[in-house]
């Protein structure tokens, strides 16, 4: 059986997103179809409609990127253990200027956590 460069990477995208949990965040029913508004302060200027979903999939992915940075971080051969809980403690921070769009998220447990949680 042969497959097409398509099929083989859909399979390796299903494989991922299973392994490292991407895209399995689920927003808040409350939000879905929902627009984000980003009205700028002078009334001349147009404002810009973004679709929530879009939104929350940005968001998603940031957070699945700091997660890989944190893997990648944490298996380097050349960092020493005092340089990994210096970059360890910057990606919490990131984590925790995050959590202002936990409300977004349907599942609590998938919401950000900061060094205070």
């Amino acid at each position: 059986m042969e497959l097409s460069w398509q099929t083989v990477k859909a399979i390796l995208r299903e494989v991922l997103e299973e392994e490292l949990g991407m895209g399995r965040y689920e927003i808040a029913p409350k939000w879905s179809g929902g627009t984000l508004v980003l009205r700028p302060a002078d009334a001349a200027l147009k404002e810009k409609d973004v679709p929530i979903e879009a939104f929350f999939k940005k968001i998603t992915s940031v957070r699945e990127k700091l997660r890989v940075l944190e893997q990648k971080i944490n298996n380097h051969p050349g960092l020493s253990h005092e340089d990994r809980l210096e970059f360890q403690k910057i990606i919490t921070r990131a984590y925790g200027s995050l959590t202002t769009f936990n409300v977004l998220f349907r599942d609590e447990e998938d919401r950000f956590h900061g060094a205070g949680e």
